[in-house]
């Protein structure tokens, strides 16, 4: 049960949906920022990377919500599935990624410790890897929203979803509907 009466069937609204549910005027930007950070266009990074991103930083965050969420999302969005997302997430150095995203997230990670953990020598170093300054740009923002995201889930001690299977249906939902379209 959460830490307030969100006044709802918490079973039927787990983590964030919940919130979301609690509070439509603040789901509504929280939603659209989700979307912009994760699913709309963009050039070089793919909807699946970015939610790669949110996974590995809510895994940092023991947020088990967003964590398991956007490992489902970001698992159904890329070609190595569940067993890519468990790699990154247990070690992005041994992970079969590209150097660009291993450098991403050395940034995602200095993020979620602490902003100011950001150094020159790690973006540099993503740079070299072939990391654009939008990437880094949108890695830091991606790292940055999601600890505010995890504490607002933790902070208010949202229930998770009974079934784990939930995680993967929402996956569904979200890769083809975005976060926008699925609220």
């Amino acid at each position: 049960m959460a830490h307030i009466d969100l006044g709802l069937d918490e079973t039927q609204h787990p983590g964030i949906t919940g919130l979301m549910t609690y509070r439509p005027e603040t789901a509504v930007p929280l939603n659209a920022l989700a979307e912009a950070l994760l699913r709309a266009p963009h050039p070089t990074l793919t909807a699946g990377e970015r939610e790669l991103i949110a996974a590995y930083v809510s895994g940092l965050n023991d947020c088990t919500f967003c964590c398991s969420s956007h490992s489902a999302f970001a698992a159904a969005q890329l070609d190595g599935g569940m067993p890519l997302v468990r790699q990154v997430r247990v070690d992005p150095d041994a992970a079969d990624i590209p150097a660009k995203l291993r450098g991403l997230l050395r940034i995602a990670a200095a993020v979620q410790e602490s902003g100011r953990k950001v150094t020159p020598e790690l973006v540099d170093a993503a740079r070299a890897a072939g990391a654009t300054d939008l990437e880094v740009h949108d890695t830091v923002l991606i790292a940055a929203a999601f600890c505010m995201f995890n504490r607002y889930v933790d902070g208010l001690g949202t229930r998770l979803p009974e079934d784990p299977g939930a995680y993967d249906e929402t996956a569904l939902r979200i890769v083809a509907s975005g976060y926008v379209g699925s609220a």
